[in-house]
């Protein structure tokens, strides 16, 4: 199992305390140090089932920084993918990926549901 994290992001704590409590092995991978490439993201978005909107990071400064609110409705797919594998920090975080599953942000009702397959 993958978790994409931000280590000084609060919300990527909790979720690893929680992956830690409940004896879920993982490999962590910084987010910001090694962001997701183009392939990867199109492959998760694809997999998830999630709008791609859900794999920005809308509460980051650099969402608002550039305005992307407004941008994004008049980018293509292709174009938001690439914008994403450009900046880690753009990437809601954490992400848990495995064979079968993509969770993009830590509610922890969904990662119990997962948990619990």
């Amino acid at each position: 199992m993958l978790f994409l994290c931000y280590p000084k992001c609060s919300t990527c704590q909790k979720a690893k305390k929680w992956l830690e409590e409940h004896n879920i092995n993982y490999t962590e991978r910084n987010i910001a140090e090694n962001n997701p490439s183009y392939e990867e993201l199109k492959e998760w978005h694809a997999r998830s089932g999630l709008p791609l909107k859900r794999f920005f990071n809308t509460s980051g400064l650099l969402y608002k920084e550039m305005k992307l609110k407004d941008k994004l409705p008049t980018m293509s797919e292709e174009e938001q993918l690439k914008l994403l594998a450009a900046n880690g920090m753009l990437v809601k975080r954490p992400i848990l990926i495995d064979e079968d599953t993509v969770l993009v942000g830590f509610k922890e009702a969904e990662w119990r549901i997962h948990d619990n397959k």
